[in-house]
């Protein structure tokens, strides 16, 4: 089982100017893992296209993938959404790269759902709409993967589809089911299923059948009174949360046809719930993987949903945060080792 990094493990020292996709990859290495996850989404002070890899220029690229190649590492990129022309870049860009797993999910408007749940009973039937929603998405989900598929098979190149905070397992498993193209599978992230009040284990389980690659990460709940649900879902380092990362990391390995886990640190960082309680079968917090933990900061001086962008509280304590994310990386590469040690034999 190889190991790998994403590049939002690190995304303050990213967003903030102490690391290039050319440092990430040197230190990568130095934490001796074996391959990097590139995302390409964008975000604060990011390439606003191409997000940490930072350009597609040909030398840029050929730069990257000598540095890549001369670790002997393997190579993924993280996108999202399905439209052809973004895709198509993106299958070329990877393919000039030597990547063979892009990662994307399912695009979902939330904001129509948000109105479709703040609506009155009586006027219409909320639960219906929802569910005709739903449908729709996942319906224009499948057929945008089908129509990929011709460029995969060229390129050589699958999509994996994320459980991106919103899409429950069940919902994923349909879709590939229905896709049906040995060019497109899952992407099983560790955490992700906690926003649609699923247990991890759970979604471990449907998944791994289908499963290409991952984010491996590590959640807690905590408090927020300013949230519809009163909790969020908050990001700490790998092995210092409630997720069942033993038993999950087992699945993968006896379930899957998995040869690499990646580490997605997402820590400092702070979710919403995506849907109602009940969706993944998980009514409320308190128990297991949703146990309730006190908040990482002083709620006066920081809320949690402002984790992820510290420089807008105040810039010592960014500083404060970066040192923190960085150790945290090597906290979670660390615990992630002693779980390939466990139940890989390399």
């Amino acid at each position: 089982m190889r190991l790998g990094l994403e590049t939002e493990s690190c995304h303050l020292s990213f967003q903030h100017g102490r690391m290039d996709i050319f440092k990430f990859i040197e230190f990568t290495h130095e934490l001796g893992l074996d391959g990097v996850q590139i995302n390409i989404v964008p975000d604060y002070n990011l390439d606003p296209n191409w997000g940490t890899l930072g350009s597609v220029d040909p030398e840029h690229l050929k730069k990257v993938k000598a540095l890549i190649n001369k670790y002997n590492m393997y190579v993924e990129i993280d996108t999202k959404n399905l439209e052809y022309d973004h895709l198509k870049e993106v299958i070329e860009v990877s393919h000039l790269l030597g990547a063979d797993i892009i990662r994307t999910y399912i695009p979902i408007v939330s904001n129509v759902r948000n109105e479709v749940e703040s609506g009155s009973e009586g006027a219409y039937d909320p639960a219906k709409i929802r569910q005709d929603f739903d449908t729709k998405c996942f319906d224009e989900g499948v057929e945008k993967v089908k129509k990929l598929i011709p460029l995969l098979e060229k390129y050589r190149i699958k999509i994996a589809l994320e459980n991106h905070e919103y899409e429950t397992s069940e919902e994923l498993v349909d879709v590939v089911k229905k896709v049906n193209s040995q060019w497109v599978g899952l992407h099983y992230d560790f955490g992700n299923s906690m926003m649609v009040w699923e247990e991890p284990v759970q979604a471990a389980e449907n998944m791994a059948p289908y499963t290409l690659t991952t984010h491996f990460k590590d959640h807690i709940i905590i408090e927020d009174p300013s949230d519809k649900y009163g909790h969020v879902v908050c990001g700490v380092p790998a092995g210092e949360g409630n997720i069942d990362l033993d038993a999950v990391f087992k699945i993968m390995v006896e379930k899957s046809d998995l040869k690499r886990i990646n580490l997605e640190m997402c820590y400092p960082y702070c979710a919403q719930f995506k849907r109602s309680p009940g969706t993944g079968g998980v009514f409320k917090v308190g128990e297991g993987a949703f146990k309730v933990e006190k908040q990482l900061f002083d709620y006066d001086f920081i809320k949690p949903l402002q984790y992820y962008y510290p420089h807008e509280v105040s810039e010592e304590l960014l500083e404060e945060l970066i040192v923190k994310q960085m150790e945290g990386v090597r906290t979670g590469v660390k615990y992630l080792k002693s779980l390939r040690d466990k139940y890989c034999r390399d």
